[in-house]
């Protein structure tokens, strides 16, 4: 657009504006004609003329240098805030202004009367510019020019506009093109939207911008709260929020002696009783400054990061939206606790970190996150996140394997030979598995193998699936990580493929899902600044695993006897009267730890290591280590709860077999034999 169209489009947009600006100039010669010191009234009109004819030839180009008027319908930047499912705030995101809009209902009737008063009072009558506030302004000044407590002579029309389309700079120009802009505005919206406008512009102090986020920082309430005493002290700040922001004792003096000037006005103006502002004046002041916090860090930035890949929120932190999260901050302080007494209980051991995850089974929340032993540690990084970290998974990830062979034929009751074996891969060494125990048990079951986690039935299992079968089955499941398949083999098996805890707890919850799996999202709704909801939770879910196979894989890890070999009887392991599935997992180098768990309800994750990867000296997998933190949580979650079964699905019996009792698969019991003998011994290869 050219200069001349531009100034063309501006006119048509100030015409009325200007009409009010050519008013107010002749109010000012009409204001120092009254005076009666100068007789010759035409010389002075005729000056005042030739004044206006030099103003409007110098004013072409600033009317050519104005700002898109329609800029003031944009938000400012208001501050993104991230909740808990109960409405707990966790943290704000903000870029330079702490500001949190709120709309001119919420505003007391006594915040508006007392910034009216301090500020313009003739704001409902005027056109943007205020002569008896300029004038007043000037006298009040002259009078006071030794006082700190000086009165600006802009409206409130005019500091909308100063702090919408201007930096602080002091200069004629400025001026000229903010009173322009000041009656545009005025020909563009109501009065009222230019009040609700101010008020969620104005800084009051340091980062803190518009009411409502000055009231929750100085006096710990939300603006509609406000009392008289509290709301004419937050009046008088604007004028110098470094002066008078309570931030100290001397601001705080400061503060209360504008404070009382506002009063005064109040007064004056008639917005309030000379009675009532002498008690207003009496009242103690109660700041409770309030102190930028973080609640559940490693899950408030997990959200953000979340949302911007997500939903490719560009400039997150700017936008005004409140973020109602799944997390529990009940639940979160839990989790919290108990990974950090564990860690210090294991000190000794070499072990200087712990995370956990708490998942809702049925709707893929994310109830709580531990990223670290402590967000703030400087020994460990605590910033860190472990949760969305790659680490690997141990024991913990033979569920998976276990689950693709019984999709292959294999039931609870088929047999595998745990003795030594060797497989020797080309240009490798040999990969001789070890049980965890060093020890041998000949023949056993495969739902004891996998409830003991032992290893070589884990390994001769997956010689027989395919690796490449493990692989496929685990991205089904939601592993992401696994994607180079040319890095894995048998010892897969046995957790040497790194996972994130994020999505191996997500892939189990289909487990406790009876097959169906359930997308992990930690948002339930999104609000924009003016209260709209944009965005709502559903749940995605879908059928992956035959609910019989997911029932067998939770009647074996749920099942106390079968696991007693390894873990001995009433481990923690065991919740006493409850049904829980859980998965145990140590690195052979032990450098991680895990402990998974769920219930048709809830599963709980936790880890324990070093940041670093460097060894732990020791842990007992299912005594010490993940494993309290898993219990400890778990218990919580489920104590005062009646217990809850996996239902029996359709297809699947229970039966006698060798003397035993087991469920299986309808059809499955039938070729099954007795002896090992029929079935076929793994072949080192």
């Amino acid at each position: 657009m050219s200069w001349i169209h531009k100034i063309i489009k501006i006119l048509t947009q100030i015409g009325y504006p200007v009409v009010r600006l050519v008013k107010f100039l002749f109010q000012i010669v009409k204001y120092i004609l009254n005076f009666g010191w100068f007789k010759d009234k035409y010389f002075w009109l005729s000056l005042v003329m030739v004044g206006l004819t030099a103003i409007t030839i110098m004013g072409w180009k600033i009317i050519g240098s104005l700002p898109d008027i329609n800029e003031i319908y944009n938000p400012p930047k208001l501050s993104t805030k991230i909740y808990d499912r109960n409405g707990v705030l966790l943290y704000s995101f903000y870029e330079g202004e702490n500001r949190s809009w709120v709309s001119l209902k919420r505003i007391p009737k006594v915040l508006i009367d007392a910034t009216l008063a301090i500020e313009d009072k003739d704001f409902y009558y005027h056109g943007g510019l205020s002569l008896r506030g300029i004038i007043s302004a000037i006298s009040f000044n002259i009078r006071n020019s030794g006082d700190r407590t000086l009165r600006g002579g802009s409206t409130i029309t005019q500091q909308l506009v100063k702090n919408v389309f201007f930096s602080p700079e002091k200069t004629w120009n400025r001026k000229i093109k903010e009173m322009i802009l000041a009656m545009m505005i005025e020909n563009k919206l109501t009065k009222d939207e230019i009040l609700e406008r101010y008020f969620n512009q104005v800084a009051y102090g340091g980062e803190t911008y518009g009411v409502e986020e000055a009231a929750l920082k100085y006096f710990g309430k939300d603006v509609d709260n406000l009392t008289l005493a509290e709301a004419s002290y937050l009046a008088g700040l604007p004028a110098a929020p470094s002066l008078y922001s309570p931030i100290n004792e001397d601001n705080l003096v400061l503060g209360i002696n504008r404070q009382h000037h506002v009063i005064d006005e109040m007064v004056s103006g008639n917005f309030i009783t000379q009675e009532l502002g002498d008690k207003t004046k009496m009242e103690k002041i109660n700041v409770q400054l309030r102190k930028p916090t973080i609640k559940a860090p490693h899950f408030v930035f997990y959200v953000r990061d979340y949302l911007k890949q997500k939903y490719d929120l560009s400039n997150f932190e700017r936008r005004g939206l409140s973020i109602t999260t799944t997390l529990d901050y009940k639940t979160q302080q839990i989790a919290e606790n108990m990974v950090a007494g564990e860690i210090k209980n294991l000190k000794n051991l070499n072990i200087s970190n712990g995370a956990a995850l708490v998942l809702g089974v049925k709707t893929g929340d994310i109830l709580a996150m531990v990223g670290s032993k402590d967000y703030n540690a400087m020994d460990i990084d605590g910033k860190f996140n472990v949760t969305t970290a790659l680490r690997q998974p141990g024991s913990s990830i033979k569920p998976i394997n276990y689950l693709l062979a019984l999709t292959k034929g294999w039931t609870l009751a088929s047999l595998i030979d745990d003795e030594p074996v060797t497989y020797n891969v080309p240009g490798q060494k040999p990969y001789i598995p070890r049980n965890y125990d060093n020890k041998f048990r000949g023949w056993v079951t495969v739902k004891m193998a996998l409830a003991s986690s032992l290893n070589i039935p884990s390994v001769k299992l997956l010689a027989n699936n395919g690796v490449d079968g493990m692989i496929d089955l685990a991205q089904s499941m939601g592993i992401t990580t696994w994607g180079d398949r040319n890095r894995f083999g048998l010892s897969l098996a046995l957790g040497s493929g790194e996972v994130k805890m994020t999505e191996l707890a997500g892939a189990y919850s289909i487990f406790g899902n009876m097959g169906e799996k359930v997308e992990t999202n930690p948002v339930l709704k999104i609000d924009n600044y003016l209260g709209e909801e944009i965005f709502t939770k559903t749940v995605e879910k879908k059928p992956l695993v035959d609910e019989k196979y997911a029932f067998l894989i939770n009647q074996t890890l749920s099942d106390d006897e079968a696991r007693t070999p390894i873990f001995g009887p009433h481990s923690k392991l065991y919740i006493p009267g409850k049904t829980v599935a859980v998965k145990t997992g140590t690195t052979n180098n032990l450098k991680d730890n895990w402990c998974i768990g769920w219930t048709p309800d809830y599963l709980v994750a936790a880890w324990v290591g070093n940041n670093d990867n460097s060894p732990m000296s020791w842990v007992a997998s299912g005594i010490s280590g993940a494993t309290p933190i898993w219990n400890k949580i778990m218990t919580q979650m489920i104590n005062d709860k009646p217990d809850k079964q996996w239902p029996v699905p359709m297809g699947i019996i229970k039966t006698g077999y060798c003397g035993k009792s087991e469920y299986f698969i309808e059809g499955t019991e039938k070729d099954l034999k007795c002896t090992p003998t029929s079935v076929v011994r793994p072949t080192n290869t």
